[in-house]
């Protein structure tokens, strides 16, 4: 059984978009309600009925409060139910040490609503557009850029800085099979994004710097401005819009990039990075200020634009199998004869061996060196600065 998403964007009318408002705004406000009856009044509530607060009494209590509630009926009931079922889910995800505690919602800030797949309908309208039909809402176009596969089971109608999208769940769907057979090292890194063992590069799209540039300048831009300002508004919304826009371009490029690796390659090794750590902040504290705080915060900057963990997660749930393997050396050690020695990495993108004369692409050199770690079925032992000199004498 597989499961595939489909993110499209909505184009409402001016009634739409205030009912997309109401929407998010009432199953807030469940959201909100129910968290706050989760954590202040649950003692007086068991007291009271002998009853564990839950998704199903929380759902009898919904029911009453539709009754007694115009604007709150107004709204989907099932949409209201996903909001009690999300939280459910994260307070179960809290005890399993998997979350944070569930936190209120803010206005503004993940507008979202949630429908029940059996509740839509999906029509094609010509090659470019399409419409959607929502509960209590009606028939609402959208620009069809795929088509559906599979069986609908929710749909989320979500508000983001580019505007109103509708992302489709599917179940069942005709996806191709990925490889089982074969082997591949995948060197991560910032110059060149990915390079596997096999030679192949894949590189971000170059619109992706032009958006960058856009962006620092809408910055600057912003900076300037008076906060509270209704330019100042209007320069946030840019700036946010430019950043949703080279994030959508960096997962989709992930995406394609990924699923051609696991259609080609049924194992993927790669380094057990751990990218919260490298990406710290350098500056320090007052008492112990940092060096090199603005090369590092390029370096930073340059690795979160990469997207190192997306990768990552999207290999894990797309290749047939996936092994993490000690990225200590990788950069340093011949593909060829196994010498480790700092000096071999001439600079960026060449390595030539200073004990076998080996040259290649020092990137494809760290990806082979990570597919041997792979096939290899014993640890490899530590290599020190000791041993490195034995091997290498000055």
């Amino acid at each position: 059984m597989s499961f595939r998403g489909f993110t499209y964007r909505l184009k409402p009318n001016a009634l739409q978009e205030e009912a997309f408002l109401q929407f998010a705004g009432v199953c807030r406000l469940v959201w909100n309600l129910a968290l706050e009856q989760r954590r202040d009044h649950w003692r007086n509530y068991q007291a009271r009925t002998g009853d564990n607060l839950n998704y199903v009494t929380q759902a009898r209590e919904l029911t009453t409060l539709r009754r007694e509630v115009d604007f709150v009926r107004a709204v989907s009931q099932t949409s209201q139910q996903y909001a009690l079922k999300a939280l459910d889910e994260a307070y179960r995800r809290f005890f399993k040490g998997l979350g944070g505690y569930p936190q209120p919602k803010k206005k503004g800030v993940n507008d979202a609503f949630t429908f029940n797949g059996r509740e839509i309908t999906i029509e094609r309208l010509n090659r470019r557009w399409g419409r959607v039909r929502l509960p209590k809402i009606g028939w609402v176009r959208f620009r069809m850029t795929r088509n559906l596969t599979g069986r609908m089971t929710e749909a989320t109608v979500r508000l983001t800085p580019l505007g109103w999208h509708i992302s489709i769940g599917c179940k069942d769907c005709d996806v191709r099979d990925v490889a089982t057979d074969g082997a591949v090292g995948i060197d991560r890194g910032v110059s060149v994004p990915l390079m596997l063992s096999d030679g192949t590069a894949y590189m971000l799209p170059e619109r992706l710097d032009v958006i960058e540039r856009r962006a620092r300048k809408a910055q600057r831009i912003l900076a300037r401005r008076k906060r509270g300002s209704n330019r100042h508004a209007a320069a946030r919304r840019r700036v946010a819009a430019l950043k949703a826009k080279a994030a959508r371009i960096r997962k989709h490029w992930a995406h394609e990039t990924t699923t051609t690796i696991c259609r080609n390659h049924g194992t993927a090794v790669i380094e057990r990075l751990r990218t919260r750590d490298m990406t710290a902040s350098a500056a320090g504290t007052m008492e112990e200020p940092g060096s090199n705080v603005a090369q590092k915060r390029g370096l930073n900057r340059a690795i979160l634009n990469v997207g190192w963990h997306q990768i990552e997660t999207m290999l894990f749930y797309k290749a047939h199998r996936v092994v993490k393997v000690d990225p200590r050396f990788t950069s340093q050690r011949c593909s060829c004869c196994g010498a480790v020695d700092s000096r071999s990495r001439k600079n960026q993108a060449s390595f030539v061996c200073t004990t076998c004369g080996f040259r290649t692409n020092a990137d494809q050199n760290a990806a082979i060196n990570i597919l041997h770690r792979g096939n290899t079925p014993v640890v490899e032992p530590q290599v020190t600065v000791a041993s490195k000199r034995e091997l290498h004498p000055v």
